[in-house]
């Protein structure tokens, strides 16, 4: 009778095993949602572009270029500041043009060349300096240049290299 009693409370002391249903039940659920969140979300059912809208047809024509042609300016090396403290400005660019005007263009060159001279020289060292700046001073180098070529024959300046000293 005594090993009775043992065994039972030996059977009272030990915790009961938890089914293991309720957790194999939950993750092939979460597989399972997960996967078809998967599918909806790749084959463009929910918030996304499916894989006819993500890959360009080769069917479609793409849109030609517009025409156009570039006259290179040759460099500038304008000297800033006062007499006392020499610096150098290293200014190289390009100009586009209409097609057709290329000719023209190239013809003023030199008044182009003296617009800007006499433009970069008068700015500010201050305002050289300024990275934001670049673009107003080339807003301005572009106004002097088209009315100096013209107005319809030089779309935009294109600044390749510009650099203090």
């Amino acid at each position: 009778m005594a090993d009775t009693e043992q065994t039972i409370e030996t059977d009272a002391d030990a915790p009961k095993k938890k089914s293991k249903k309720g957790l194999l039940f939950g993750l092939l659920l979460a597989l399972a949602l997960g996967g078809g969140g998967f599918f909806a979300t790749y084959s463009g059912l929910i918030g996304g572009a499916s894989d006819h809208e993500a890959t360009p047809e080769h069917d479609k024509s793409v849109a030609d270029l517009p025409a156009v042609a570039f006259v290179e300016l040759e460099p500038l090396v304008i000297s800033l500041g006062a007499s006392g403290r020499s610096r150098h400005l290293r200014f190289r660019g390009s100009l586009e043009v209409v097609p057709g005007y290329e000719a023209d263009v190239t013809n003023l060159l030199p008044r182009v060349i003296d617009v800007l001279n006499s433009y970069l020289r008068a700015v500010e060292v201050a305002m050289l300096e300024d990275p934001a700046a670049l673009i107003k001073l080339r807003a301005q180098m572009l106004r002097r240049i088209q009315l100096v070529t013209g107005e319809g024959r030089v779309r935009d300046l294109l600044i390749l290299e510009f650099v203090l000293n």
